[in-house]
């Protein structure tokens, strides 16, 4: 994986962006010209993926070395005129601005406007782009398209505010209401965490549809591509408190893919409180997710906080029927960070929920260690339990929500912190687990059963008590003995029901 490269260009690309925000009146800027026409339908990027998957694998055209050269400072000379955004002429509810190939973005892409039933190629022109006077004259045939962003009434009617990007590979990502840009999405995973290596399969090619005054939700297809498979994506994306995603894939492997990550999320987690000692920094917590939510196929809800290990960790957590997972974003509150240019407490959760039974498989959790914020390291996605065979094709549907709180919350009692440290008066690691207030929870622990296991040492002195601070329950247990790895799990149950979520993790005596 190449996470620093991916996180700093994306944070450079939003700060480009803002650069073209300026007012402009409605005489201002001129649409993107357009290509001849050719029919469009549901099934033409289908089509276009199949026939993809049965050649050769060819990479998208490369951008010039003049372009790919330029260091950081210089690129940002370059910006997108938002006055020359797509569809900015046509009264459609979404508009889209361009981002220009070069530095990080190594390969051009294609963008299509569809309208009436027709696609038209939009045409690169690098007059449409904003530049200082040091951005150096560089031979525009060289570089070209690498992404876009959609634009749209988010908070205030009139104001055409960015709500998603794609760009970059095959990721993307999104905000709802009140939200700053943190975790991302990826069309497809392959070999995350491999020792081979990561293949980065890339939407090479974008189709995105006009919208109606006042709708809601915009439509975008994309065309994947890698040496290993083909792919097309449509998503139906809706706007609003929670940005909500409809997506609607169909894969076609060249080869068999045996290690494989559907809906993969990707996101950065440097510290909280389980792991605070080790960084010498002046904020509480620093991460865009801070734990793993799974809802499995029995209707478990479970929560694994996040960790920033010593050395790669992969966590699988089988299942059949995911009814869905995701990487949360809890600590919601300024004092959780005491960070106040990165606001890590407005970056969004992203939940990821199956429509149809997805079979067997897992829930797969990557943990890449890491020094510095600006690294995504934590990657999670499902995998099948058996590989997707070359020539087969494989539909897959599920939604994203984009969120502060995932629809799989609430149902039991939340788990909102996990703390640990060495027991100072007796051997032994001590663990604190947080639950947030919940009717299924009470007010009375005694009446709470407690069930905890662990896969080594052995656990004692599991203790349930009120938690004055929050108005909820602590959990504080013991691990004993010499236990390099263990894996953790604690149950809380009332009334012969489950009262909260089920807490996993892993410990790592290094």
């Amino acid at each position: 994986m190449t996470p620093m490269t991916r996180r700093r260009m994306l944070s450079l690309m939003s700060g480009l962006a803002a650069l073209g925000l300026a007012p402009a009146s409605a005489e201002d800027g001129s649409p993107p010209a357009l290509g001849d026409p050719a029919p469009f339908d549901a099934e033409t990027v289908v089509a276009k993926a199949r026939a993809l998957a049965a050649a050769p694998h060819v990479p998208p055209p490369a951008v010039s070395p003049e372009w790919l050269n330029l260091d950081f400072d210089a690129f940002r000379g370059i910006w997108f005129d938002t006055r020359n955004a797509l569809f900015r002429d046509q009264g459609s509810a979404v508009r889209a601005d361009f981002f220009v190939a070069g530095l990080y973005s190594r390969q051009r892409i294609a963008i299509n406007a569809v309208e009436g039933g027709e696609a038209r190629p939009v045409l690169f022109d690098i007059e449409a782009f904003d530049r200082t006077d040091r951005f150096p004259a560089l031979p525009p045939e060289g570089t070209g398209f690498s992404g876009f962003r959609l634009r749209g009434e988010l908070e205030t009617e009139g104001v055409f505010q960015e709500y998603a990007v794609f760009q970059g590979a095959s990721y993307f990502r999104a905000i709802g209401r009140g939200h700053n840009y943190g975790i991302s999405a990826r069309g497809l995973a392959l070999d995350t965490g491999e020792p081979g290596g990561e293949e980065f399969p890339v939407f090479r090619e974008f189709w995105i549809e006009a919208a109606p005054p006042g709708a809601r939700t915009v439509r975008v297809h994309a065309l994947l591509d890698s040496p290993s498979v083909a792919g097309a994506f449509r998503f139906d994306i809706t706007k609003g408190d929670t940005t909500e995603m409809l997506v609607s894939a169909r894969l076609f492997p060249r080869v068999d893919l045996a290690t494989v990550g559907i809906a993969p999320g990707t996101s950065m987690f440097l510290f909280s409180d389980i792991n605070r000692p080790v960084f010498d920094d002046f904020r509480e917590a620093v991460h865009d997710s801070d734990g793993l939510l799974m809802m499995n196929g029995a209707s478990e809800t479970l929560w694994r906080p996040l960790n920033n290990p010593t050395s790669l960790q992969i966590s699988s957590f089988a299942d059949s029927g995911p009814r869905g997972f995701g990487l949360m974003q809890r600590a919601r509150d300024l004092r959780d960070y005491n960070d106040l240019e990165a606001r890590y407490e407005t970056r969004p959760s992203l939940w990821v929920e199956p429509e149809g039974d997805w079979g067997p498989g897992a829930v797969v959790l990557v943990e890449i260690p890491t020094d510095q914020e600006i690294n995504d390291n934590i990657v999670a996605f499902w995998r099948p339990a058996e590989p997707l065979e070359a020539g087969g094709e494989y539909p897959l549907d599920y939604r994203l929500y984009w969120c502060s709180t995932a629809p799989a919350e609430g149902a039991v009692a939340r788990i909102i912190a996990t703390r640990t440290g060495a027991r100072v008066f007796e051997e032994g690691r001590l663990f604190a687990i947080d639950y947030a207030p919940h009717p299924a929870l009470g007010d009375d622990p005694s009446r709470v059963e407690v069930r905890v296991s662990t896969s080594a040492g052995e656990i004692s002195s599991a203790i349930l008590h009120r938690n004055p601070a929050t108005g909820g329950m602590r959990l504080d247990l013991t691990l004993t003995g010499d236990v390099p790895v263990a894996e953790l799990r604690a149950e809380l149950w009332r009334g012969g029901q489950r009262a909260a979520e089920v807490w996993l993790t892993r410990w790592l005596d290094a």
